[in-house]
């Protein structure tokens, strides 16, 4: 069970500054020493790329701990509507976004809403770890191939939010650019739309979550 440092609690509560300056709401329980907040509510933006052509799309995320996992509920207003969009845990909100985990899908509907609701880790525990190399099943050969091994790494927080066009055609069609990422499940995706990055790099909205 993670219990946090002095450090971490210090790093905590300048992260739950920079979330109320970034309009989320934090709710603490327990001694305001012990840091631990089990709910937190917080807003996805328009990314760089995607803030001309989708400028009033917004997303309300919110996280409440139910101890040994997260609830995370996503409610967005003003995308292009009947599209389809895929939602990643990410190192950094913006280019190069370091190491991302994919989470699933959000599909808009007529009036350009969509919602979803995942259950995982979406918190101070929130990770990815490769202690040495090992072959990876290579499945899909789009416009980025699947790598045939990994590489080793220490473990590596992510602690932010990205969501990406499932088709670059979707994306063209709502005015945005057509560049491929791959940020789908067949890593032909199109552009991110939106992401976390009203908070700092290093503290993003995840980190305010404990176990």
């Amino acid at each position: 069970m993670y219990k946090p440092s002095k450090r971490v609690i210090a790093a905590a509560a300048a992260v739950a500054i920079a979330a109320a300056a970034a309009g989320a709401a934090i709710t603490f329980t327990g001694a305001a020493a012990d840091a631990s907040i089990t709910r937190t509510s917080f807003q996805m933006v328009p990314s760089k790329g995607a803030a001309a052509c989708i400028p009033g799309a917004l997303a309300k995320v919110t996280i409440e701990s139910q101890g040994p996992v997260e609830v995370m509920k996503i409610s967005a207003a003003g995308l292009p509507p009947n599209t389809d969009f895929d939602l990643f845990i990410i190192q950094v909100p913006n280019a190069p976004f370091g190491l991302s985990v994919y989470q699933g899908d959000l599909d808009s509907d007529s009036t350009g809403h969509a919602h979803g609701k995942f259950i995982g880790r979406f918190g101070v525990e929130t990770f990815v770890v490769a202690p040495g190399t090992a072959p990876a099943p290579v499945v899909f050969n789009n416009a980025f191939p699947d790598a045939s091994t990994n590489p080793p790494t220490n473990p590596v927080q992510l602690y932010h939010l990205g969501l990406w066009f499932n088709s670059p055609k979707d994306a063209k069609a709502a005015g945005c650019p057509a560049t491929i990422t791959p940020f789908n499940g067949a890593h032909d995706a199109g552009i991110q739309a939106l992401n976390t990055s009203k908070f700092p790099i290093n503290a993003g909205p995840l980190f305010q979550v404990g176990p």
